[in-house]
């Protein structure tokens, strides 16, 4: 592993631990030669899953596409980082145990409009407005009559 301060190649690992429920492993290290510390993280790689978007297209599952986009629905919102990382989880972890190597985009924007709505109605109605192509004031009315009538 190299250090990303000096670029040297000898680190010592001095804590590890699982995470993620098992799929991941967490290192603390430290450079032998400048003294830094930094953390690394190992995933397992596993099969590789396709999305198959409106238009037909298919790219591979992003996690962080899934993050990046719930991050847009939260921005001032009172929302951490720790429960972003969670929902992104969920999604993942459901998308994974699915049995298709495929899966629809409008499945996965389900499964985090369904998490969002128990979190933060204004982030649920900020993502829906982007995963559902709002386009006139009259959808965000009927979205928001949805949304008070099931409360």
């Amino acid at each position: 592993m190299k250090c990303p301060f000096c670029n040297a190649r000898k680190t010592q690992v001095l804590e590890s631990r699982v995470v993620e429920e098992g799929r991941a492993v967490r290192r603390r290290r430290e450079c032998l030669r400048c003294l830094k510390r930094f953390t690394t993280a190992e995933h397992i790689k596993g099969t590789s899953i396709w999305v198959i978007k409106k238009d037909g297209t298919r790219e591979p599952f992003d996690k962080e596409k899934v993050r990046r986009g719930i991050l847009r629905s939260i921005e001032k919102r009172p929302i951490s980082l720790e429960l972003v990382d969670r929902i992104v989880h969920g999604v993942e972890k459901e998308v994974l145990i699915r049995d298709s190597q495929e899966i629809p985009s409008r499945w996965i924007g389900k499964s985090v409009l369904k998490r969002l709505k128990k979190i933060d109605k204004v982030a649920w109605l900020r993502f829906a407005s982007v995963y559902l192509e709002f386009e006139k004031l009259d959808d965000f009315e009927k979205a928001i009559g949805k949304m008070q009538v099931k409360i």
